[in-house]
């Protein structure tokens, strides 16, 4: 038996935004854009160099999901973004004046800082030991 995880959804307030942040700002790759109904679109973002998991990019259609927006995972870190060269994208965090919530530290497992995406989401950027 074989099992995966091929996406989670991340809740955004908007399509376009959203794919922009994450293309242009984290260098994501833009997998998928398809229409869906005139509200709905399937939209798979995935981080360069990576043939795993992506995240769909779903936009809040309820007021309740409207309220999850940004708090998706009550204030803890919910995304895990590993990296081959911490230095390189730390700067391209900076340079793209994406807010940082913990400054990198090293911990036993490798080199880690905090990031807020465009919502207020938290993501850890790791380079692990190797």
């Amino acid at each position: 038996m074989k099992q995966y995880i091929a996406h989670i959804a991340l809740v955004v307030a908007d399509y376009d935004e959203a794919i922009a942040f994450y293309t242009q700002k984290l260098n994501f790759r833009l997998v998928e854009d398809t229409v869906l109904s005139e509200t709905k679109r399937w939209v798979l973002v995935s981080p360069p160099g990576s043939d795993g998991c992506q995240l769909l990019l779903a936009k809040a259609a309820t007021d309740e999901q409207r309220s999850r927006v940004g708090d998706q995972t009550g204030g803890r870190v919910g995304f895990f973004l590993f990296t081959d060269d911490f230095q390189r994208d730390y700067q391209q965090l900076i340079d793209n004046s994406i807010k940082i919530v913990r400054e990198p530290i090293t911990e036993s497992y490798g080199t880690v800082a905090v990031f807020a995406d465009l919502y207020g989401n938290l993501w850890d950027l790791i380079q692990p030991v190797t």
